[in-house]
């Protein structure tokens, strides 16, 4: 090697020697020189010892011959690592210093030797095998198993009813108008099931098969009123007679819908088990009941109407009429009348000088959000009540109550009145039951009283399930408001459960809510205002 006189490079069985000979007069041998050195003679890659070459420069300074080994070539290296779940493996690339290249196919067949034979990745396999600094890639990815989906109900007609309203995150239920009746014919098809699949296989990085598990299979509920299962096909449900259908659950039901042109002393009282829709209006003194829903296109003129589903009125509820629904009541407008409902009512205009209540909410103006009004009488609700307008200076006093539901407390009360009953039961029969298993049971009486024990800790399981759920919704009272869409005036008072405010002055767009026994004001600028009064 020429360059520096008295020093050359030899290659010896993978090694690169540094062989010295001292001459006198020669200049130092500096560390950079030496390196300068190495790369000259093509060694630049060669896995170069620093130690080692540090040492040989030193000694070139001195009269001795010598040879030190200064560099190495080195062979492409690799690590493999294989997931506990034998899913992925990854390999680890250092790569050759002077040394053989790793080659795609050399890592395939050692993957193979440590039984990675599915899902390998030769892309990556060859990025890292060709990248100078080598690194970490994926080698290999298993394939997981789809499992199978589990059957579902596809509904099959439209504008059925749900009769199990959704309660959201503030304690509101989103209830509907209900307009026209949705009807279908005798054996006509509501609801399909879309059947359970199996799934497709997958593979681990070992190729071994991984079974999916299959979706659960579904059946109709067998107690659904004036529906059925065909008879050749168990996935599809028909129904049984003409009528409106209503979801329920997994299925849908089909309530028989009667008509009548008016209810009035020609056609009588009206009891219907079923949905009565009337095509006119409830007279003076009429009383219509049905189980499901009734539908009023005209007005209720001091009429009485009892539905344990809903009722919708296309014109108004006047002259001192009785409205009691269990689940929601709508109408045109309200006056001078008496109103229930288990859910929510909604009136597209006005209440004038009316009684409301209603489980969860009160909504007036749906039609009419600047003109709507809600004065005189009475407005309870749980959850909600919102109207443009409350009260005016010409009326009465308006009540509006929020924050409290006598359903609710006095199912509450009742809960906690047999929970107590239940556990003094279930004490009584434990006792009896270690007293028979200790004295003897000579009359042949503990397994019996074993199976009452168990039916009450059932019973007491379930009531405290229930008393659990009637807190939770309970502790939504906190949540309660009135929204004031346009503004306030005349005399109203203001009540959130046991704390009343009364308002003797204009307030303008709102709410007003409950916080720590306090009653706020909230207006446009979005500060609270403590209410006195």
């Amino acid at each position: 090697m020429s360059g520096y006189p008295g020093v050359v490079l030899i290659e010896s069985d993978g090694q690169l020697l540094l062989s010295h000979q001292p001459m006198p007069g020669r200049p130092p041998l500096t560390l950079d020189a030496a390196k300068a050195l190495v790369e000259q003679a093509g060694f630049a890659s060669w896995r170069l010892s620093e130690e080692a070459l540090k040492e040989a420069v030193s000694r070139c300074g001195g009269d001795e011959s010598f040879q030190l080994p200064i560099a190495e070539r080195v062979d492409a290296q690799f690590e493999l690592e294989l997931a506990h779940d034998a899913m992925t493996a990854w390999l680890t690339v250092t790569p050759a210093q002077g040394g053989k290249p790793l080659d795609v196919s050399d890592l395939v067949l050692a993957l193979a030797q440590a039984g990675v034979l599915f899902g390998i990745d030769e892309a990556a396999l060859l990025q890292v095998c060709t990248a100078p600094e080598g690194g970490r890639a994926v080698a290999a990815t298993g394939k997981p198993a789809r499992n199978g989906e589990d059957a579902r109900f596809e509904l099959l007609v439209d504008l059925t009813r749900d009769r199990r309203p959704k309660v959201d995150e503030q304690g509101l239920i989103d209830f509907r108008e209900l307009g026209d009746i949705p009807v279908v014919k005798a054996d006509q098809v509501l609801m399909r099931i879309v059947p359970e699949t199996v799934g497709f296989l997958g593979r681990n990085i070992r190729a071994e098969v991984l079974e999916p598990v299959k979706g659960q299979s579904a059946a109709f509920p067998t107690d659904l009123p004036g529906a059925k299962v065909d008879e050749q096909d168990p996935k599809l449900l028909r129904a049984v007679f003409k009528g409106q259908p209503v979801r329920v659950g997994n299925g849908v039901m089909v309530e028989q819908v009667v008509y009548f042109k008016g209810a009035s002393m020609a056609s009588g009282n009206i009891a219907f088990d079923g949905t009565v829709h009337i095509e006119g209006d409830v007279l003076t003194g009429m009383k219509v009941r049905a189980s499901g829903d009734i539908i009023v296109t005209g007005t209720v003129d001091g009429g009485h109407l009892d539905a344990g589903n809903s009722i919708r009125v296309g014109g108004g509820i006047i002259a001192h009429a009785v409205v009691h629904a269990g689940e929601s009541v709508s109408s045109r407008f309200v006056e001078n009348s008496l109103i229930e409902a288990g859910v929510g009512i909604a009136v597209d205009s006005m209440v004038l000088q009316s009684q409301l209540q209603a489980g969860n909410q009160i909504v007036v103006g749906t039609q009419s959000p600047s003109r709507g009004r809600l004065v005189g009488g009475s407005a309870r609700a749980m959850m909600l009540i919102r109207t443009p307008l409350l009260g005016d200076p010409a009326s009465t006093v308006t009540q509006v109550l929020v924050g409290v539901n006598p359903v609710l407390e006095a199912e509450y009360q009742e809960v906690l009145g047999l929970i107590t009953k239940q556990n003094q039961e279930e004490e009584n029969l434990g006792k009896l039951v270690q007293h028979l298993t200790k004295q003897g049971d000579k009359a042949g009486v503990l397994e019996r009283v074993r199976g009452t024990w168990s039916e009450s800790l059932k019973a007491l399981g379930a009531l405290l399930v229930r008393k659990s759920d009637l807190e939770t919704q309970m502790a939504l009272f906190d949540k309660a408001r009135v929204e004031i869409g346009v503004g306030v005036s005349g005399a109203v008072d203001l009540s959130f459960g046991k704390v009343n405010r009364r308002l003797r002055h204009v307030y303008e767009i709102g709410v007003f809510s409950i916080d720590q026994g306090q009653v706020l004001f909230t207006g446009p600028d979005g500060d609270p205002a403590v209410v006195d009064g």
